[in-house]
């Protein structure tokens, strides 16, 4: 095991542990790493974990964020399209149901998926793990939410959704009127906030915070 100093250490410590190598399979034994290092695998230097001060709190932060900026892009018009006069508002979980209406059943579900399901199921799953943590308390089945939120970050795919919106934008733009709703806009931060949230998980330390506080 190698240690890389990435910047001066305040901040918590974590516990000594072994820890199997992700590209090689070697046991590591990780003496207690001080805050802003990283732990290295002794063959490989494969990088183990990071021990990053205030990484529950600032993934929790985003997570919040995200739930808000949610709430507005589901409650507000997504946009409206339509002749000068004639316009027709839309909101996401109404253009899911427009697709189902209209026969396009599989659409609809994928809309659904990647637009409303999986973004609603990682912000809740991220507040119900991190928001106890943050104030030294662990929730009810903590350990098997968190590995689904690890499962989730590969399916979250809420940019696919908007590249698909601009992509029929601009393809409407000279047969209608297109206007942006403001749920479009909380729409868009909510793809910065999540993937920011998604990235900031580091998983090694909810393992040993949780299993600290237990």
């Amino acid at each position: 095991m190698a240690e890389q100093d990435t910047a001066a250490p305040t901040g918590e410590w974590l516990a000594a542990q072994t820890v199997a190598c992700h590209e090689c399979d070697l046991l590591n034994h990780v003496p207690a790493l001080p805050p802003n290092r990283v732990a290295r695998c002794a063959r490989c230097d494969g990088l183990l974990y990071r021990n990053l001060p205030g990484c529950i709190d600032r993934t929790l932060a985003l997570a919040l964020a995200s739930l808000t900026l949610f709430t507005v892009a589901n409650t507000f018009p997504f946009l409206a399209f339509g002749t000068p006069g004639n316009l027709r508002f839309t909101s996401l979980i109404s253009g899911t149901v427009d697709l189902y209406n209209d026969g396009m059943g599989l659409l609809a579900l994928i809309v659904f998926a990647t637009s409303i399901l999986i973004p609603a199921l990682q912000i809740v799953g991220l507040i119900y793990v991190y928001l106890p943590l943050s104030v030294g308390r662990v929730a009810p089945g903590r350990c098997q939410i968190f590995r689904l939120l690890l499962h989730m970050r590969p399916w979250n795919m809420v940019e696919v959704f908007l590249v698909g919106i601009l992509v029929a934008f601009v393809k409407l733009a000279g047969m209608a009127e297109i206007v942006f709703g403001i749920a479009i806009w909380a729409f868009g931060c909510l793809i910065i906030t999540l993937a920011w949230a998604s990235s900031s998980i580091a998983p090694h330390m909810v393992w040993s915070r949780m299993e600290a506080l237990q």
